[in-house]
């Protein structure tokens, strides 16, 4: 009898501790800025998706490129998609990699972290560490992040008519939050 009650107590534990080995993303917000000499252009999405696996600190978040929204005309999101980033062909944004930190993930707090990874963007791959601020509450993770993207590092080409509209290095803002896997 001992043994059933230390085996189903060991069970409880195991699978809670399961639920809370995946954190998946419950709400986003992902904005970029082009601010070049003649114009500013921005536009965020909502509908990036991607969880943590706390056990080994592993990530991955996708961005569908046709989800932003902004700009300063539906002309210029549409030569966004079509011409500059391609969406039919690259559709995606993806950051899959590590957090480099040791982080206790059961003891609530604010944490400077680094997400160190491959950042796919136009169907090119780059190594990329990521600085990030992560607030761990027991009920949620919050992740919030500045960085920016060269187009140059993508292959994103940028017609001549239009380089003093378009800025060759994007500033990306992040906001995330994340819950356990129930």
């Amino acid at each position: 009898m001992k043994y059933f009650i230390i085996g189903i107590f060991l069970s409880c534990i195991q699978i809670h501790g399961f639920s809370q080995e995946i954190f998946i993303l419950s709400k986003a917000n992902i904005e970029f800025t082009s601010d070049a000499p003649l114009e500013m252009i921005k536009a965020s999405s909502n509908q990036l998706t991607g969880l943590i696996k706390t056990i080994d600190r592993s990530f991955v978040f996708r961005v569908p490129m046709t989800s932003f929204e902004g700009f300063n005309s539906s002309l210029q999101r549409t030569h966004f998609n079509e011409n500059y980033i391609e969406s039919a062909k690259y559709p995606n944004t993806l950051f899959e990699g590590k957090i480099i930190e040791e982080i206790d993930f059961s003891t609530p707090g604010e944490y400077s972290i680094r997400g160190k990874g491959r950042f796919t963007c136009h169907g090119v791959v780059q190594e990329r560490i990521i600085k990030c601020k992560m607030v761990i509450s027991p009920d949620k993770i919050k992740i919030s992040s500045d960085f920016t993207v060269l187009l140059e590092d993508h292959n994103i080409k940028i017609p001549s008519v239009v380089s003093q509209k378009i800025a060759e290095e994007i500033k990306v803002h992040l906001t995330i939050e994340l819950i356990p896997k129930k």
